[in-house]
């Protein structure tokens, strides 16, 4: 039965705590026109899915690992939430979501991306840096008392070579920036959603993606993790680089074959990497990439400051504010569930969402 305007149906949405701070369970108390159930993930199932069935919006974690598969936005969690309306995810990745599936279903499905950005490129240009100049190596060799002269730690300016930039959105565009006004570097994308024209905007010359593997001195990837990038840079992508080359990736896990990545570091084609983002977080002491002397490596911290925390938290609670509103929101990863989201939106609340 459609919900009377009068009876003014309550919006509720619900959030696992992750521990992060500030977060958009914070940003949400805010608002008094929201109902913000906390949950925890070892909280009693009963308790959990009596909040979850009920509501309209969830705020969800990106990283995949931090979210138990039961809590993971996909099929069978849908079909257990027959109101929900919005899954509004803490990061730029939507990892822990189906969204085939929340398509399918007509709900929403929205990100942050562009609130870390800032923070990413930053540790992605600091990387480049630290691996061209020896940084983590010369730290080493003094803290160990090693002997080795500083000659050994020569290392190449980053002025007038080559940054091959795999994803041309938010991250990248950002990474071209620092680069070619920052550096003077030259700087070369592969990106299939954006025109050449669009790329020169954003600060890059695109290229085919066998180019720029040809021709950049450092690859550093910023696209979505997917079928179509999954081992995007295999054995095969490594090989085809120059000599020397150093590859950097702060966007998802999968994207880099480790354990190709850690063979070409070994035989020495590579000469570094930076990693950010793993296939497992925290990726085993035992992993091979963290025996390597020429990687740096973080456990996907890249977008972690107190200045992205905030935008992240605020922009989340924004952006479902404004769903649970019925208005269209800046940020939907799935556009063709619009149509089926107005249907539902307007069984929940009565009345339908604006255009």
């Amino acid at each position: 039965m459609p919900a009377s305007h009068s009876a003014k149906p309550a919006k509720t949405a619900f959030w696992f705590n992750d521990g992060k701070s500030p977060n958009v369970a914070d940003s949400l108390d805010k608002n008094p026109e929201i109902t913000l159930h906390r949950l925890r993930f070892d909280g009693p199932e009963a308790d959990n899915w009596g909040a979850m069935s009920a509501s309209q919006a969830y705020c969800i974690c990106s990283t995949r690992q931090e979210v138990p598969e039961q809590y993971q936005a996909r099929a069978p969690l849908l079909a257990r939430c027959p109101d929900l309306l919005v899954v509004s995810t803490s990061g730029a990745g939507y990892d822990t979501v189906d969204v085939p599936a929340c398509t399918a279903a007509g709900v929403l499905v929205v990100n942050q991306s562009g609130g870390n950005a800032d923070a990413v490129a930053e540790h992605t240009v600091g990387m480049m840096l630290s691996l061209t100049k020896n940084i983590p190596q010369t730290d080493d060799s003094l803290r160990s008392g090693s002997g080795i002269k500083r000659e050994q730690f020569k290392g190449w300016n980053a002025k007038g070579r080559t940054v091959g930039i795999v994803g041309l959105g938010e991250v990248g565009s950002r990474v071209a920036r620092i680069c070619g006004l920052g550096l003077q570097m030259r700087v070369i994308a592969c990106d299939p959603y954006l025109t050449a024209e669009q790329c020169q905007a954003r600060g890059a010359t695109k290229v085919d993606f066998d180019t720029l593997l040809k021709e950049a001195r450092f690859v550093t990837t910023h696209c979505p993790y997917d079928k179509d990038t999954h081992h995007l840079i295999n054995a095969r992508a490594l090989a085809a680089m120059q000599p020397g080359a150093i590859v950097i990736n702060a966007a998802r896990g999968g994207i880099v074959y480790e354990v190709a990545l850690a063979a070409a570091l070994k035989s020495g084609h590579i000469s570094g990497a930076g990693i950010d983002t793993w296939v497992d977080e925290p990726p085993p002491k035992d992993h091979p990439l963290l025996a390597m002397k020429n990687l740096i490596a973080t456990n996907h911290t890249a977008g972690i400051t107190h200045d992205s925390r905030n935008n992240m938290a605020n922009w989340n609670a924004d952006q479902v504010a404004q769903i649970l509103r019925g208005e269209r929101p800046p940020r939907l990863i799935n556009p063709d569930a619009w149509s089926s989201f107005c249907q539902r939106f307007e069984r929940v609340f009565g009345f339908q969402p604006k255009a």
